[in-house]
């Protein structure tokens, strides 16, 4: 992802580099997996949504400054001409749908909310077939049925788990707005290098959060009180650290490198199994973990993802169509959960 979009046929290279990509693509999806169990635990002491998600920019940005600054060394135009790009980038993809998500763990557990973000790309069908009034291919639309099926369960209407419906809607909310930073990111630019973006997106969020803070829009309250993970006591600043490095730093700096080794397509739908690493750190660390039914509406989640993803790898080696696929490059720069 640093640099250039990845090169075509990057990802056909033989299996060792192959091998080497997919792994680093999992550990990507692995360590974005950890955002909402460290933000819970911040959480649970006393932080509010708003300062957890103002922390992490901020001490991201800082961080990813230091190898984007070398990326435009020469080339400082790019930010001029990108702008705008970089500014809704960071209002929609990175401050208001991380504010949406954490907004949801507070209420919801960290399985229930990511689920409900992802589905983005249900989100981005449906649009795309009311904007255009052309109907989706059959496997784009059983994969949306099948989705919206499992946000059913997902919900458990009926069933013994008590959802907080607030929270529901602040999941729904960071699903736009994935959504819209798919849009915002699908875009094939040459121009701005994926780092870039990154870091001046996390910049532009961070400034956000703390221009609503100053003004009294968004509440902030921090706490130097020690937190849980799993059987660990830790001081608040572990779960912050981990927060800032694990779940954010190398979670994109990794993300950088799937996507050069894989293209950009395949390694989207391996970022699929961020859904299964929450869930899973979540049980580990949090003691978290959704009922039966709820499972079950995840993996439909999941599974109808994945078949709305097949069928884009599919149209990718058919004629060209008037209107490209919204997520052809939707992952040269990971989204931050």
């Amino acid at each position: 992802m640093q640099g250039a979009v990845p090169r075509p046929g990057a990802a056909h290279r033989p299996g060792g580099f192959l091998a080497s990509g997919l792994g680093v693509a999992l550990f990507s999806s692995a360590v974005f997996g950890l955002s909402g169990s460290f933000a819970k635990s911040l959480l649970e002491t006393g932080w509010t949504p708003g300062a957890a998600v103002t922390a992490r920019l901020t001490g991201a940005a800082i961080i990813l400054a230091i190898p984007a600054v070398p990326a435009l060394r020469g080339r400082w135009h790019q930010l001029k001409d990108n702008w705008l790009t970089i500014l809704l980038f960071g209002l929609i993809g990175v401050a208001a749908c991380q504010l949406f998500y954490f907004n949801a763990v507070e209420r919801l557990s960290v399985g229930v909310a990511l689920l409900l973000e992802y589905l983005a790309p249900v989100i981005i069908v449906l649009w795309l077939w009311a904007a255009s009034r052309r109907r989706p291919r059959a496997l784009t639309i059983a994969g949306t049925l099948l989705s919206l099926g499992g946000l059913v369960l997902v919900l458990d209407l009926t069933g013994a788990v008590r959802i907080d419906f607030v929270g529901v809607l602040w999941g729904i909310a960071a699903a736009v707005c994935l959504a819209i930073y798919f849009f915002i990111t699908a875009k094939e630019n040459d121009t701005l290098p994926p780092i870039v973006l990154a870091s001046g997106g996390l910049m532009v969020g961070a400034a956000v959060m703390w221009l609503a803070a100053a003004t009294g829009l968004l509440p902030m309250a921090f706490s130097t009180a020690d937190t849980t993970l799993g059987p660990w006591v830790t001081p608040w600043w572990v779960s912050l650290g981990g927060l800032v490095v694990l779940a954010t730093v190398l979670a994109y700096v990794s993300g950088i490198v799937a996507a050069r080794a894989l293209g950009s397509k395949v390694a989207s739908f391996v970022s699929l199994t961020e859904v299964l690493f929450a869930v899973i750190w979540a049980w580990l660390l949090l003691g978290e973990l959704p009922g039966p039914v709820q499972l079950l509406g995840g993996v439909l989640i999941v599974g109808g993802v994945v078949l709305v993803r097949v069928d884009e790898l599919r149209g990718a080696g058919a004629p060209a169509a008037p209107v490209p696929a919204p997520l052809d490059h939707a992952n040269d720069v990971e989204p931050v959960p």
